[in-house]
C-alpha cells in the first residue's frame, strides 16, 4: 500500500542533491504515471476542476502542474480588487516594523533577506506581507494578483528545504535561503514584490508569462512540487480585507488604494 509517507520522502523531505535530482526526474518520467490515482486519492485533489481526465496526465510532475477548467477561478469583479495569485492557506503580517522584519512561526525575517537588497526593503517599512502556503492538494500554477507592468525579475538561493511547520521552526530559514524567482511589479505607479519561493527536493519554479504588461488573473508561473508565495506591499498601498486561512486563486483578499 503506497502511503503518504512515502510520497513525502518525494516531495516534503528536504535531501541529499543527488537524490533530489532522481526524485525529479522520476516524478517527470512516465515510470511516475502509476502513482497518479493513489496521488490524486491520497491527497484528495478534486480532479472534476481539472483541464483533463486522470487517465490523460503521464508523469505525478503533469499532474502536479495541471491547468485547472475555465471558470474554475473566477475572478473577483471589483476593479481595485487585490486578488489571491494562488490556491493556499494565507497569512498576513500587516504592519512591518521600520527594518522591514516580520515573524513566521517564531522565527524573524527581513525583507532585504527575502529580496536580496537593504534597498529594496527601505519601501515596505510599515506595510504587509501576504503569505501563501501550498500543500500537495492545491492547484500550483500562480497568476497575477493585479494589473501592472513588469519592472524586474531576478533569481536568489540555491537550497530546498521544507516550507512546514518543521523548516519554518527550526532554523532552516526555507522563505529566505530556498531557490526564489522574485518579480516586482509596478500597478498604478505603485511597486510590490512577489516572489515565488521553492521548496522540497524538487525544488522547481517555472515563470511562464514572459509579458511585460500583465492583467489580473494572468497565468504567470508554476511550482514543480509545492511551496510558497509571498507578497510584499509598502504602507498604505492595500487594504486587507481581514480574511486569513484557505483561499483559492482570484478570490479577493484587499483593495488596491495606490
Amino acid at each position: 500500500m503506497i502511503t503518504e509517507r512515502f510520497y513525502r520522502s518525494i516531495f516534503e523531505l528536504n535531501g541529499h542533491p543527488i537524490l533530489a535530482k532522481s526524485l525529479r526526474k522520476f516524478a517527470k518520467s512516465k515510470a511516475s504515471k502509476p502513482l497518479i490515482r493513489s496521488f490524486a486519492g491520497l491527497y484528495k485533489l478534486n480532479m472534476e476542476e481539472a483541464h483533463r481526465d486522470i487517465h490523460e496526465y503521464q508523469s505525478l510532475h503533469d499532474l502536479f502542474t495541471r491547468h485547472l477548467k475555465e471558470n474554475a477561478r473566477p475572478l473577483a469583479e471589483p476593479a481595485d480588487a487585490f486578488i489571491s495569485p494562488c490556491d493556499g492557506v494565507l497569512s498576513v503580517v500587516e504592519e512591518l516594523t521600520k527594518d522591514s522584519t516580520f515573524v513566521v512561526k517564531g522565527q524573524n525575517y527581513t525583507i532585504s533577506e527575502l529580496l536580496g537588497t537593504e534597498k529594496a526593503s527601505e519601501k515596505y517599512a510599515g506595510g504587509t506581507v501576504l503569505i501563501f502556503y501550498l500543500s500537495p492538494v492545491d492547484y500550483h500554477r500562480v497568476h497575477v494578483p493585479l494589473d501592472a507592468e513588469v519592472e524586474h525579475v531576478y533569481t536568489l538561493g540555491k537550497k530546498a528545504a521544507p516550507v512546514n511547520t518543521l523548516g519554518l521552526q527550526y532554523g532552516l530559514r526555507p522563505l529566505t535561503r530556498n531557490y526564489r524567482l522574485i518579480t516586482n511589479f509596478n500597478a498604478s505607479g505603485t511597486s510590490f514584490s512577489h516572489v515565488m519561493v521553492g521548496a522540497l527536493n524538487v525544488n522547481s519554479i517555472e515563470r511562464t508569462n514572459p509579458n511585460s504588461h500583465v492583467k489580473r488573473g494572468d497565468p504567470y508561473g508554476y511550482f514543480s512540487f509545492g511551496s510558497t508565495v509571498v507578497i510584499c506591499v509598502p504602507k498604505g498601498a492595500l487594504t486587507f480585507i481581514g480574511k486569513t486561512g484557505p483561499v483559492k486563486m482570484g478570490e479577493e483578499i484587499g483593495k488596491w488604494q495606490a
